[in-house]
């Protein structure tokens, strides 16, 4: 459904952002409506760098804009380390991150990761840099999980593609280095953020940006945290979110039972105008009720709807959709067949 629902979009004059596509199943359709489909992998010749600054709004002077990208980067850089850690950072490896990027920033103008994991590792030896050469070591080598071993080559450079904003559909396809990666979360965050950061512009027209497979990104606290913020900004950025679920038993693995962290992502679920739900099992059923807000009737219709069957909640108002499909988008969509061209 997702996928007709965004093609159709096209043309009403929306643009389209697969903002990590884990099983590369949306990168021929990006290329058969005109847009690009930007794979990674290893042997390719694809990096996409991060740290890039992005869209510079109008009006911005050095010092404020400065100030924004510092800002974005320092989350970032956090938001991966807390992630690889399991645990959140300590003020002492926050400094230490923060010291980094700026010696960065002012010895390159291209920062990019090695030279940020090089900093924290190998500080300036004076006082300051004497303090956190030990309290930041450990953030160190997690980073470098990012720009050594399975995930090499990929955002350890400047970036080899510039971002588009004219092509009606853009989709970062991970296929090729998601299904043996432990770091699949983190991969989505730093492709996520690259495209992020060129999204920032209030005068860019409509979009949607699609987020498949999202408990990947849900169930680690400090990656949450960082879509929240995001999302609070949406709306004057003139930009569409969409969260793809399979089963929404699936934010279990979000925190523990009443903790802040499930709170906040079922707010995520809880905000959104529209939501959009097919056939569930009967042991799934209790799970999308109690996310969801689903009344009894609405409960009893979910385990016997058809194909292309699904109910609608715009809002508080309820409806029951038959999603019809042409022929010809139905072969392009048809996940079972061999449609995307990983070579």
């Amino acid at each position: 459904m997702i996928k007709s629902l965004y093609t159709r979009s096209i043309a009403f004059g929306r643009r389209v952002y697969l903002a990590g596509d884990p099983k590369g199943e949306h990168s021929a359709i990006a290329e058969a409506v005109g847009g690009k489909a930007i794979r990674l992998g290893h042997g390719r010749n694809t990096r996409l760098n991060p740290l890039d600054e992005g869209y510079r709004p109008a009006g911005t002077s050095d010092t404020e804009w400065a100030s924004m990208v510092a800002s974005r980067r320092r989350d970032l850089l956090g938001a991966l380390a807390e992630t690889v850690l399991e645990r959140r950072l300590s003020p002492l490896e926050h400094t230490a991150i923060d010291i980094a990027l700026a010696e960065t920033v002012r010895d390159s103008t291209t920062p990019i990761l090695p030279m940020v994991v090089d900093r924290i590792l190998d500080p300036t030896p004076d006082a300051l840099g004497d303090l956190t050469a030990e309290d930041g070591r450990l953030v160190g080598h997690a980073l470098r999980r990012l720009v050594a071993g399975d995930l090499s080559g990929l955002f350890d450079g400047p970036s080899t593609v510039a971002f588009d904003p004219t092509l009606p559909m853009i989709s970062l396809d991970l296929s090729q280095v998601a299904e043996n990666s432990s770091l699949i979360s983190v991969l989505m965050t730093c492709a996520s953020a690259w495209m992020a950061g060129a999204l920032l512009d209030p005068t860019g027209g409509q979009r949607l940006v699609v987020y498949d497979e999202a408990w990947r990104l849900l169930a680690h606290p400090s990656l949450l945290r960082r879509m929240d913020a995001q999302w609070r900004l949406a709306r004057h950025y003139g930009i569409s979110n969409v969260l793809i679920f399979h089963k929404l038993s699936d934010l279990d693995n979000v925190g523990d039972q009443g903790s802040m962290m499930r709170a906040l992502a079922s707010s995520l679920l809880a905000n959104a105008e529209i939501r959009i739900v097919y056939r569930q099992e009967t042991d799934q059923i209790g799970s999308a009720a109690q996310t969801l807000g689903l009344t009894g009737t609405e409960q009893s219709l979910l385990p016997s709807l058809g194909i292309g069957q699904g109910l609608w909640r715009i809002k508080e108002r309820a409806f029951l959709i038959q999603h019809q499909m042409h022929p010809d988008e139905l072969e392009m969509f048809d996940t079972r067949g061999r449609l995307t061209d990983k070579t």
